[in-house]
């Protein structure tokens, strides 16, 4: 059975990594309420368990190719 991905369409690695550390910005500001900054950390955690999923993802491919080029013979 296939995994269904978190990710929203156009889900963007880079973006989200840049988001996640304005995220974290803010927070060490200081100057969000409390109640924002538990908003912010939500989607924090949010997108960094995307960013884990693409990492995972893609490290399932590299395993895929390199077990690929083990049984191709060689010539």
């Amino acid at each position: 059975m296939p995994s269904r991905s978190k990710r929203p369409k156009n889900w963007n690695y880079e973006e989200t990594v840049a988001e996640v550390e304005g995220i974290i910005q803010q927070i060490e500001l200081g100057s969000l309420p409390l109640e924002e900054v538990f908003k912010q950390f939500e989607v924090a955690v949010e997108r960094l368990q995307q960013c884990e999923e693409f990492l995972n993802q893609g490290k399932e491919r590299m395993n895929l190719l390199i077990e690929k080029l083990e049984e191709e013979p060689d010539f």
